[in-house]
């Protein structure tokens, strides 16, 4: 049995980078395909196929990643928010995956993304047509953001800031004041793994235990509040008393 284990662990391997590589293409060929729209459709129809587009090919992934038995992801809950228009979504951030499980099935969301990214010439053209927001500028950020939320989108939001360390949840840093500018609620999501796949720390090259296992479940739904401040404290306490698996910390594996 353990023979047969190390025999199959560099074909799993060459499996999981082949599976990052066709991801990798793939955004390019979507990059190069927004570049084109982005000056031919208008604003509304741009953001609208710009968003479809990215939750299609990340969709795409994972359909592949289940196929070939390397990943499970369970996210059919968030079907249930897929039409509905302004709503914050915010989620714990176990993994470098967890905003493709989210657009995934969330095709009206935007994600906010580094400046530098935006300027990125083979991932700014998609996040462009898209109309992702771009955190340049504290103020700037705000504003679009709420313009976002306003027009009927969905803003996927991980208040950790980063990939947890502390399990099971990091110290939120903000973005809930969103809701009360926008007058929108904030839908809580938990994403469960005891996978450590791509948590803080791990090498893309480096072959976890699989299959990687995602569960997504829909939390608590709060309605904006007057204390935006308080409110964040609430979330952070509600997500460390909910989170129901956490990896162990990426440290700790040789």
């Amino acid at each position: 049995m353990n023979a047969l284990r190390w025999m199959g662990a560099p074909v799993l391997w060459l499996a999981l980078q082949v599976m990052l590589l066709l991801l990798g293409l793939g955004s390019l060929l979507w990059n190069a395909v927004a570049l084109v729209l982005y000056p031919l459709l208008s604003r509304e129809t741009g953001r609208r196929v710009g968003r479809a587009g990215i939750a299609a090919g990340y969709r795409l992934f994972w359909v592949m990643a289940r196929a070939v038995g390397m990943m499970r992801l369970h996210s059919e809950p968030l079907d249930a928010l897929r039409d509905e228009g302004g709503l914050i979504v915010v989620a714990n951030h176990p993994s470098m995956l967890d905003a493709m499980m989210l657009v995934a099935r969330l095709p009206r969301s935007a994600c906010i993304m580094k400046a530098s990214l935006m300027r990125n010439p083979f991932l700014a053209p998609g996040a462009r047509l898209a109309r992702y927001i771009r955190n340049d500028s504290p103020r700037g950020l705000v504003r679009l953001a709420v313009q976002d939320l306003k027009q009927g989108g969905q803003l996927v939001l991980f208040p950790e800031g980063t990939r947890t360390t502390k399990p099971p949840v990091n110290a939120f840093r903000g973005g809930v004041s969103f809701a009360k500018r926008a007058g929108v609620p904030i839908q809580t999501v938990f994403i469960d793994t005891s996978s450590p796949y791509l948590c803080k720390g791990w090498p893309l090259w480096r072959l976890p235990p699989l299959p990687i296992v995602f569960k997504v479940r829909l939390g608590r739904r709060f309605e904006p509040s007057d204390d935006p401040a308080a409110q964040m404290r609430e979330l952070e306490s509600y997500f460390a008393a909910g989170v129901r698996q956490t990896p162990p910390l990426c440290g700790i594996h040789p």
